[in-house]
Order: structure tokens, then sequence, then C-alpha cells
């Protein structure tokens, strides 16, 4: 049984875990290793929102994002996923992944430019940026099988043995390196500065990125009924809940994605993104809350009726971000999108 922090990554405790050393979870998961060498990564995610299903310039957009991905710095990784938010947009998100802060640095700018310049204030979509590039102190990741990863553990070395850290309440923030000695807790308030047609957001220090996601492809008949009438349901609700009411629990905004292919066709993935005040919020929430309690209810039920014949795969990565590893650009957008969310006014520069 291996820890979920690896070695390089760890130090002296001043915070304690919230198990014993003798903890042994009661089913395997497997967490991503990078190189030593890998020091910081970088997620950034390109979105379009529409109100038409099927917009010339919106796919223009999408195809010149690819198209810059694979130039000189582009990202190791990328996918791509849509859904239709609270007030009725489609948005298409494309998330992509690098292992190098100073190859991202060198692309980013013409990307942005491109992305979110004036020349958005009037098209027919929007178009917004949100890209955090934590340490690798500042995030963890979490798989229940292995050979298939998802979102940055693409960019991993490899992946590791089974881990301990998990299967209890507060696995999450122990597998986060920086709990060994932080909190983690946030300070600040988001605000929001309108530069031309763009509006920055400057969210609160420590604000906490989770991407939640299933795969059910491998999945046969009666497992696969299993899942989308007994669990997929519940999570919807649960996903609905944070986008409409997340506010109220620490939750900026939520993301319920559908991931699609490279012809743009649904695939049988999704995933859940949200934006939290903090790591804390996160954690009240999935221990407490009634929607999420109906999700682990669900979701244990399902793996406790299958065990090891579990065609499903599960995984999530959480990101803990300080101010200065944040960087979050809207045009064009209604005031629900994304970290817009999260402010009441909008200052001008």
């Amino acid at each position: 049984m291996e820890s979920a922090i690896p070695e390089h990554l760890k130090s002296a405790r001043t915070r304690h875990r919230r198990v014993p050393d003798d903890y042994a979870p009661p089913y395997p998961s497997f967490v991503a290793r990078h190189k030593p060498s890998v020091l910081r990564v970088v997620m950034a995610y390109f979105g379009i929102q529409t109100k038409s299903t099927s917009s010339k310039a919106a796919e223009q957009a999408m195809a010149s994002i690819v198209s810059r991905f694979a130039s000189n710095g582009g990202p190791t990784h990328w996918d791509r996923a849509q859904y239709v938010d609270e007030a009725g947009f489609t948005n298409i998100v494309t998330v992509a992944y690098w292992d190098d802060r100073a190859k991202f640095d060198g692309w980013f700018p013409a990307a942005r430019n491109a992305w979110t310049g004036d020349q958005r204030a009037t098209g027919e979509f929007g178009a917004f940026i949100e890209v955090l590039y934590p340490s690798v102190e500042g995030y963890e990741t979490l798989f229940s099988s292995l050979g298939r990863p998802e979102g940055v553990a693409v960019l991993a070395d490899g992946m590791s043995g089974e881990v301990q850290e998990h299967a209890y309440w507060g696995g999450m923030r122990d597998r986060i390196p920086l709990s060994q000695t932080d909190e983690m807790a946030p300070s600040g308030s988001a605000r929001a500065i309108r530069d031309g047609a763009r509006i920055r957001v400057i969210p609160n220090d420590n604000l906490c990125l989770i991407r939640s996601g299933q795969d059910w492809g491998d999945t046969e008949a009666s497992e696969r009924k299993m899942y989308l009438d007994d669990v997929e349901p519940v999570l919807r609700e649960g996903m609905d809940f944070l986008r409409d009411s997340g506010r109220s629990v620490g939750c900026y905004a939520n993301r319920y994605m559908t991931v699609v292919g490279s012809d743009g066709a649904p695939t049988e993935k999704s995933y859940g993104m949200s934006w939290w005040k903090s790591l804390a919020a996160l954690e009240r929430w999935a221990e407490s809350h009634p929607t999420h309690v109906r999700i682990f209810g669900a979701a244990m039920k399902y793996l406790s009726t299958l065990g090891p014949a579990a065609k499903l795969r599960l995984y999530h990565e959480v990101t803990v971000a300080r101010t200065d590893e944040q960087f979050f650009e809207y045009v064009n957008c209604h005031p629900q999108t994304g970290m817009l969310n999260a402010v009441q006014t909008v200052d001008a520069a």
C-alpha cells in the first residue's frame, strides 16, 4: 500500500491525516505519478457560449484553437465537452494540459488574444478562458482503475500502486501534498475588472477546482442500465443543485458536461467541473449535503452490488490554487458564467 503523496513531496507533518497509519481502504484506487522534475502543471479551459446549436463562427473558433494546440508550445493533452447551462446557452469547453509553465507562457498570449480579444464583443457567441497553474503540491488525482488516464493524469509518467488515502471523508485533502503543513484556507473575495470587452475576474486566494468524471463505455448491458437508471439521475440532481443553487454552499459555478469526440459526437463519458470558494466548502457539501449523500449512497450500492466486476471507470482531479496561480477572462458571456457568478459588480480598469 502506497501513500498518495509521492516520496519527493513528503514533508514533516504539522497537520494530521484523518485516518491512522494502519487504515486499510475497502477497495483499490490509484493516483497519477509525475516525474520529480515536473514542478507545476497548467489546466486551461477554453469555452464557447452560444444560443445556437449550430454556429459556423463557433465551429471555426474551435477549429482554430485545436490548430493552435498543434503549434509550437501547445499542450500535451486536450479534450472537449459540452453542456447546456442554467440560462439555456450551449457551452462547449476545450480543456488543455501542460506540465511546463514556461512553454505555456510562451504559447498563451497569441491564443488569448485570438480567443477573448475585443473582436469577440460583438460576435454571435461568448468566449471565456479559465486557467489554473498550480504547483504539484497543490492538487491531487484519484482513479478507480488503471489503464486509461484522464485529464491532467494523461501528462503523468505513470500511475501508482494501490494508495491508502481514499474511501473516507477527508481523503481528498489528505492526498494533496500541501495538506501536510497548510490548511489551504481561503482569503479575500472575488472581484472583476473590465478591460475593453474583456472582463477579468480575480478570485479569492486558495480557490478550489474539482473535475470529477465517469466513463461507462466498457460496461455491458446490465451494468450500463444500472448506472444510467440508478446512479446517473442522482448524480445529475446533485450537479443541477450546484449549478442552480451552489452559491449557498460555497460553489461559484458547476458544469455537468458530456465529453465529445473529435467529430463533435457525444461519448459515453461525462464529468462535472466546479469552482469552489475553498476546499473546505467542497468537503462540507460532499460530507453532509443531502444531494451528495444521495450520490454517495447510489454509487456505493452500485459498487457493492457489482464488486470487482464493475466496468464503470471513475476519476477526479482536485486543485487548490493561490491567487497568482489563476487566470479568468470572459467576453460576451452572461453573468452566471463560471467565475463571473462569484462577483457582484465589474469595475473599470
